[in-house]
């Protein structure tokens, strides 16, 4: 699962941040182990990005309900003025792939970069080139990987990543496919604003594919979203709806 603030500074890192929590929060109440993979801070508080991977018995299977737009809207914490704000923040998650599934990666599409990867300060700063950072040249998609203690896990890890994105980028262009027979659908979009999250003037979850709301904003952000992925897994459009993927 990857986390991605959207434009507005530190309120939308804020939002990232807080969108990490409630995934933890769900993650943890279903015994899942997370792993976190990399993350940029943001320059106040909260993340710009993080990526975890969540490892838990059909994980993918009620998580991809969640890839999407999230939009958040309340009184900031961070206006002195008390303003009403609005702030998105994205959501993309992806299965692992097993070594079964054969991805052709040829190693002169690749561009491997190492860095130094960020550290807490004094005796904890990384003083070898171990973070990785991989582009895919023909599709534009860049993994990067900081968390482990050698370069040469970051790299399997960054790999694993890779593969993963590959993988799903070919099985979305495929259900895009299939989907167009059904007039009824719509398409998926990274772009496409999903639920939206109102902390004021009243307190309100909705989320704009299914229609399932509650009032109870603040349990959804403690990871209470069971309703909103039952709502999505339920709707039985189309290919793909069911929870079948394990892993």
């Amino acid at each position: 699962m990857s986390i991605n603030a959207g434009a507005g500074g530190t309120e939308s890192c804020d939002w990232a941040g807080m969108l990490l929590r409630m995934y933890t929060k769900w993650a943890e109440a279903r015994g899942c182990e997370i792993e976190r993979i990399d993350q940029l801070a943001g320059e106040e508080a909260g993340i710009k990005n993080v990526t975890v991977l969540i490892k838990g018995d059909y994980a993918y299977g009620y998580l991809k309900s969640e890839s999407g737009v999230h939009r958040l809207v309340r009184i900031s914490p961070f206006d002195s003025n008390k303003r009403r704000h609005t702030s998105f923040a994205s959501v993309d998650v992806i299965p692992e792939v097993s070594d079964d599934i054969q991805i052709d990666v040829k190693e002169q599409d690749l561009k491997i970069d190492t860095y130094r990867a960020g550290g807490k300060g004094g005796q904890h700063v990384n003083k070898t080139d171990s973070a990785v950072r991989i582009t895919h040249i023909p599709s534009g998609i860049v993994v990067q990987c900081q968390n482990e203690r050698s370069q040469g896990k970051n790299k399997a890890m960054a790999f694993k990543l890779l593969r993963a994105k590959l993988y799903e980028k070919e099985r979305l262009a495929k259900e895009k496919l299939v989907a167009s027979a059904y007039d009824s659908k719509k398409e998926i979009a990274w772009g496409s604003q999903i639920r939206s999250y109102v902390l004021h003037p009243y307190s309100m979850v909705k989320d704009h594919r299914t229609g399932c709301e509650t009032g109870n904003a603040e349990a959804v952000l403690e990871g209470k979203i069971d309703a909103f992925i039952e709502a999505y897994l339920k709707r039985g459009k189309g290919p793909g709806s069911g929870v079948q993927e394990k892993g």
